[in-house]
């Protein structure tokens, strides 16, 4: 009687774990192991320290406020390579105008920069149809060479106080306001991408463009609509750069969309589209940082890092799957 106990209760598990989805738990598992792993050999190092998680808080914010945005991309079965770049631009953007014409003017400045873009981007792809890859790389580049352009190479500062208090270098209490920002772009995303018709439309049109048009889902603006809302997170992105260090260079968010793709990958989202996952896209982000912050109190050097983060990508691709 023991042994049939057992065998049901063998094969249970076994029914379990065959249904379990691995590859869209992967993220979680993962950042369990690592956080495990990092405080057991870096705890002398502060690694559990209050201030340490609060600084990989401030470090994800602007990752996470993208990789919310590019979740929607994604599983939209497109990609964007230009949100660092804009991100950049978007901070010159913000810090010239604040202080050539005042602090509204500034905020709105940033955005527009960041939605003009994220608009011609959206044009190319769904009117003209030209791949996003090709599109948003070229972007990439020009964002990049505008924004040291119009800058000379230069930091721009900001001394507006109230500026940085609300984008990312103030905290409210004991509450650091990038984590606000975070919280807010995650519940956001989360409500439309699983509570709306719109974040359906998203996913159908990246898991079959042919079927969704049938149904009557205008796919052609729904895609438009993703990298549009893509150039605008970019934009707040490069603004909350601004704000947390005082100053917008065209440095800012460089090499970020390779993190920020990988995040939104590790957390759950199906690189082929038709899949998106705001809090696993979360996890992804702080996994991210996680990674960065180990590797920073362990000593290891800048290229080492590099290496580390880009074995990441290449393994997030790996486990990335068509349903």
């Amino acid at each position: 009687m023991s042994t049939q106990s057992a065998e049901r209760e063998s094969s249970a598990l076994h029914k379990f774990l065959s249904r379990l989805d691995w590859r869209s738990n992967i993220i979680y598992i993962a950042f369990i192991i690592v956080f495990i792993l990092f405080a057991v050999t870096l705890g002398d190092n502060g690694f559990l320290s209050v201030g340490n998680t609060l600084n990989i808080i401030r470090q994800t914010a602007t990752i996470s406020v993208m990789a919310v945005a590019m979740t929607f991309v994604i599983a939209n079965a497109q990609i964007d390579l230009s949100v660092g770049s804009v991100a950049g631009l978007s901070s010159v953007v913000t810090a010239m105008t604040i202080m050539n014409y005042g602090l509204i003017p500034g905020i709105l400045a940033g955005l527009l920069a960041g939605a003009i873009i994220g608009a011609i981007n959206g044009g190319l792809v769904a009117v003209l149809r030209i791949p996003s890859f090709l599109v948003t790389l070229g972007m990439l580049g020009l964002a990049a060479g505008l924004a040291q352009w119009i800058t000379n190479s230069a930091p721009q500062p900001i001394t507006n106080q109230t500026y940085v208090l609300l984008f990312g270098g103030g905290d409210f209490g004991p509450i650091p306001g990038l984590f606000i920002w975070t919280c807010m772009a995650v519940g956001i995303g989360w409500i439309v991408m699983n509570r709306t018709r719109y974040g359906r439309q998203v996913q159908a049109t990246g898991g079959n463009r042919t079927a969704a048009e049938y149904t009557g889902i205008r796919t052609a603006r729904t895609t438009f609509s993703v990298l549009l809302i893509s150039g605008i997170a970019a934009g707040l992105a490069g603004m909350l750069y601004a704000g947390r260090l005082q100053s917008g260079r065209f440095q800012w968010g460089q090499g970020d969309e390779l993190t920020v793709i990988a995040a939104v990958i590790l957390g759950g989202t199906s690189l082929f589209g038709g899949r998106g996952a705001i809090i696993g896209t979360l996890f992804g982000s702080l996994f991210m940082g996680l990674i960065n912050n180990g590797l920073i109190l362990a000593g290891l050097e800048s290229s080492q890092q590099q290496v580390v983060r880009g074995a990441i990508i290449i393994a997030a691709v790996a486990l990335s799957r068509k349903k």
